[in-house]
Order: C-alpha cells, then structure tokens, then sequence
C-alpha cells in the first residue's frame, strides 16, 4: 500500500501549528493582558497560573518550523526571506518574554522592566505571529523556485488586521484561562475581559473572512464554488455556536466552558485557513508535493515522528494533569 508522504506530514505540521497557537496562544494572552492587572500579587497569579506549561508549549513551535525545514525544505526556503521581520521579532518577544519568567521573581529594584518585558513581549510575539499569517494568506510570489517578492511585502493594510485579530484572540484565550485557573476578583475582572473580547475576535474574524476570499482567485472559488460553498454556511454557524457556548459559560459562571469555547473558536478558524490553502504549502505557488522533500527523507523522518510526537502528546498531557485545577494564589508554582 502506497502512503501520500507529502500529504501526512502536511497534516502533522499543520497539527503541530494549531497545537502550537492553542497552546502557547493563551499563555501569550495571559502576557497581553498584563497591563491590565496592576497589582502585584494579581500578575503574580497570573504568571504561576501559566510558569508550568508555557516552555512546553513551545515544543509545537519548535516541531512545526523543524518539521517544515526538513519535509518541506522549498517551502522553509521561500517564506521564510519572505517573512525574516515579523519571525524575528516575534522570536525577540518570546525571548523577552521568557527571560521575565526567570528573572522577574529575583529583582524588586527592577521587577517593573520585567513586567513590562513579559507584557511586551506577549504582545509583539502574538502580532508579529499575526502579521506572518497574514502575510502567507495574502500569498507569497515565487519564480524558479525562489522568493521573489521584496523586503516589505509582508506590511500590508490586511496583514496589520490579521495581526490585531490574533493579538485580541489570544487576549480572549488569556482570559478564559485566568477565568478557569484562578479564584475571586482576578477571576470576575478577567470574566469582564473575555466578554469583551469575544466580540471583538468573532468581529476580527468576521473582516478577515470576508476580505481573504478577494485576495486570491483560488480563495473566492474555493468559498464561493461549488460544494466547497457549503463551508461558508457552515463554518460562521458553527462560530455563532461557539460564541453563545462562550457568552452563556461567562454570564452562568462556568470555569472551563468559556476556554473550551474560545479554543473552538480558533479552531474553526484554523480549519477555514486549512480550506482556502489546500492543496498549496505557499499559496499560491507551491502545492504540498512541489515543496515536499524526496520520499526517503518522508519516510525517515516519520519514522520518527511516529516515535517522537506521541512522547510530546504524553508529556504535554501530563503536565497540564498535574498542575490542574484552580492556582492557590498563596503558593504558586514558582
């Protein structure tokens, strides 16, 4: 039996990145929405609420852009000239955000600039994320199998809108967590946040599903052809549902609904992404098995993917099992 090599490592590196955005995407929100606690032992709950798992989360990130390097290496060796800004300053904001994790709890002569590296951080790495998306979606040009296009083309009026939407879905995803992971006033404030915020992503979503279809001929058949139309019913209902689920879990109180609904949210999101690209690993220019490396390095390399992803998923689950439950704002995980 004949496997589609390209086809499956497609499908892991795309679950390797929603792994990632769910993931670290609500940890960054938790940094996002710093400046809004300016109390002490609120940003102190905060970070503990997030200190056991937000390195972890990053593991997607590192099999995402590993995996793309190695399975698709045309791929990696267009977009990345075509997006060297946003993916350095986004590593420049997870780096800044990571050394304040360190060095916050050891200063107080100097815990403000490590406050407002964390926060800083957060949100340049969440827009920077954004703007790449963005950037990808708008469609990166490519004549004899290299990047053609010029330095600024990733800055674009729809590439700055996709990267305000994810820094206010990861905002929405920080608060739910904070509503699910922590007790009392911090709890009620962060619950007023996600209300706020859902609206605004399902709005950001909004304009940037109806603008995507107008960038690219293949999005607007894709959307608008026949019987791929029926996603575009589909999908906003489907959003409609996940947005009451989220309003309903807030107004009644519930600890988890509002995050397992905000987390819904991203995924349909992620799957209407997955729909305008298919087949393409840069649209519109280079298909899945154009960028895809020989067979033999496929097949290698999944055998140890097949090994390693499963040790990641258990080692993931684990941790977020052990430091379940609701943040004792006396000790913290620190």
């Amino acid at each position: 039996m004949d496997f589609d090599l390209p086809l499956i490592w497609a499908a892991i590196i795309a679950f390797a990145v929603l792994a990632y955005v769910v993931l670290d995407g609500f940890d960054l929100g938790v940094g996002i929405l710093f400046p809004l606690f300016p109390e002490k032992h609120d940003r102190d709950v905060m970070m503990n609420s997030v200190a056991p798992v937000w390195d972890g989360n990053e593991t997607w990130l590192v099999l995402g852009g590993g995996g793309l390097m190695a399975v698709f290496p045309l791929a990696y060796a267009t977009v990345l000239p075509a997006l060297y800004a946003p993916i350095i300053a986004m590593l420049i904001g997870l780096i800044f955000r990571g050394v304040a994790f360190e060095y916050r709890w050891r200063t107080k002569r100097a815990e403000f600039l490590w406050n407002w590296a964390f926060a800083g951080g957060s949100m340049l790495a969440a827009f920077a994320q954004g703007i790449a998306l963005g950037a990808l979606v708008q469609g990166i040009p490519v004549e004899n199998r290299a990047y053609a296009g010029s330095w600024w083309d990733w800055l674009t009026p729809f590439s700055i809108v996709t990267g305000i939407a994810i820094v206010v879905g990861y905002a929405l995803l920080g608060a739910t967590w904070l509503v699910m992971k922590t007790h009392g006033d911090l709890a009620d404030r962060a619950r007023t946040i996600a209300l706020r915020c859902c609206f605004a992503t399902v709005g950001a979503m909004g304009v940037v599903s109806l603008w995507t279809p107008f960038l690219e001929p293949v999005y607007l058949q894709r959307w608008f052809g026949w019987p791929t139309a029926i996603f575009s019913v589909i999908v906003p209902l489907l959003v409609l549902g996940c947005l009451y689920l989220l309003i309903k879990g807030i107004r009644d109180r519930y600890d988890a609904q509002p995050f397992v609904a905000a987390l819904g949210l991203f995924l349909l999101g992620y799957i209407g992404i997955g729909i305008s690209f298919y087949p393409y690993m840069v649209p519109p220019s280079l298909t899945i098995w154009e960028a895809a490396a020989p067979p033999e390095s496929l097949a290698f390399l999944l055998a140890g993917a097949l090994v390693l992803v499963p040790i990641v998923l258990a080692y993931t689950g684990y941790a977020y099992w052990v430091f379940r439950g609701k943040v004792d704002p006396e000790e913290g995980y620190h």
